[in-house]
């Protein structure tokens, strides 16, 4: 009898589950929906590293919302370790894969839906006299520097 009520409580808490997180379709940060073709090949630089060639991209980039103090969705870039972690929407670097690896994919821009850094949407309205309404986004990554992210990756991601 106690096996009996103990599965029907973990049936319950598996339905329970089923019902709270509820499939929306697909979720933003879904590599299965992006056509990687169009991503540019990797770099043939060898001997690519984090701190070397990675950081000073992130810093001009990424950094000013993937910082430690406020990172956005959770996702830190300072440091090599918190790259590789991830955020609240998962890992994105698969170490010696750049091809499924949601960061390259932000960071090309081939989908305007994860584009980072995101594609600015004008000032808000009234905020013509405001600093954000003067505050220019951080540039995207250029095409070269996609493919030395890319190499990065494919070499293991040091």
């Amino acid at each position: 009898m106690k096996i009996v009520i103990a599965l029907a409580a973990l049936l319950g808490c598996v339905v329970s589950q089923a019902i709270a997180q509820p499939e929306n379709g697909p979720k933003k940060w879904d590599i299965t929906t992006v056509d990687v073709s169009k991503l540019p090949p990797a770099a043939t630089q060898t001997g690519v590293t984090f701190a070397k060639d990675i950081m000073p991209l992130l810093k001009t980039s990424c950094l000013g919302c993937h910082n430690a103090e406020h990172p956005k969705a959770g996702y830190k870039l300072d440091t090599l370790d918190n790259a590789l972690k991830g955020g609240r929407d998962g890992v994105m670097i698969v170490p010696g894969d750049s091809q499924k690896s949601l960061f390259v994919v932000a960071v090309a821009r081939i989908n305007p839906r994860l584009a980072m850094p995101p594609t600015p949407r004008g000032p808000r309205p009234g905020a013509t006299n405001s600093p954000a309404a003067t505050h220019l986004p951080p540039p995207p990554f250029s095409t070269a520097n996609v493919a030395l992210v890319r190499a990065w990756i494919d070499q293991g991601a040091k």
